[in-house]
């Protein structure tokens, strides 16, 4: 896929602006403009919920437009492959140890004010959903895609897409439970890595739910309307 050569528009969705021009999810992540689960509404109405100036956010887009064309878009199995290897991977390896530093932080600092109680125990939580979740995506639905898919993998899709609103939400709890993944003032070394790896998995798990959302999935869906 290459870069967009109309301009953005306010009325285009968040997905497709993230697909098409490059540098625009770091935009979005930055204003909190939720691109992956909510990346069917528009730039417009995105900005209007979070109370943003929508032209001036649209400037920002468009500044980028002036920057190289992104390259082509992989073919879905190559884009499957990235997915497991970037994301799938990286989320098993991630969490334990994030799930590890927690309970120490919780434990050893447990009279801090600004103790992330809770946080081991969601952070579990997300890994149980997050487990069982590339497990059906590994063995049943990511199997169907490389083979050119079916008109009825529509209804898997949709399954991912339902729980992937889910992961959103835990990750608005992952925020709100980290103070927006800072870390107090003369915290220890422990504390300031939790929180980095905490906001490392954010970034990551957005951006994996975008990759499946705005980028694999429509090319399917596509050709179930077909």
């Amino acid at each position: 896929m290459s870069l967009q050569t109309t301009p953005a528009q306010a009325d285009q969705s968040l997905g497709s602006l993230a697909v098409q021009i490059p540098g625009a999810t770091a935009v979005f992540r930055r204003l909190k403009l939720d691109f992956c689960c909510g990346g069917q509404q528009s730039l417009d109405a995105a900005c209007a919920h979070k109370g943003l100036d929508a032209a001036a956010v649209l400037s920002e887009i468009r500044a980028l437009q002036e920057q190289k064309a992104a390259p082509e878009a992989p073919a879905p199995a190559e884009l499957i492959d990235h997915i497991l290897q970037r994301y799938h991977e990286v989320h098993r390896q991630q969490l334990p140890e994030l799930i590890r530093m927690a309970r120490r932080v919780e434990a050893v600092h447990r009279d801090h004010p600004q103790v992330p109680k809770g946080l081991a125990d969601h952070l579990e939580s997300m890994e149980r959903e997050l487990l069982d979740h590339m497990a059906k995506e590994e063995q049943i639905l990511f199997p169907l895609l490389k083979q050119g898919g079916h008109p009825m993998v529509v209804h898997p899709i949709g399954v991912m897409r339902h729980e992937h609103v889910s992961h959103g939400a835990q990750l608005e709890r992952l925020a709100e439970l980290t103070q927006q993944h800072q870390p107090p003032t003369g915290a220890c070394n422990t504390w300031q890595a939790l929180y980095a790896g905490t906001a490392r998995l954010s970034d990551d798990l957005i951006e994996h739910i975008h990759t499946e959302n705005n980028l694999l999935f429509p090319v399917f869906e596509g050709q179930a309307r077909h």
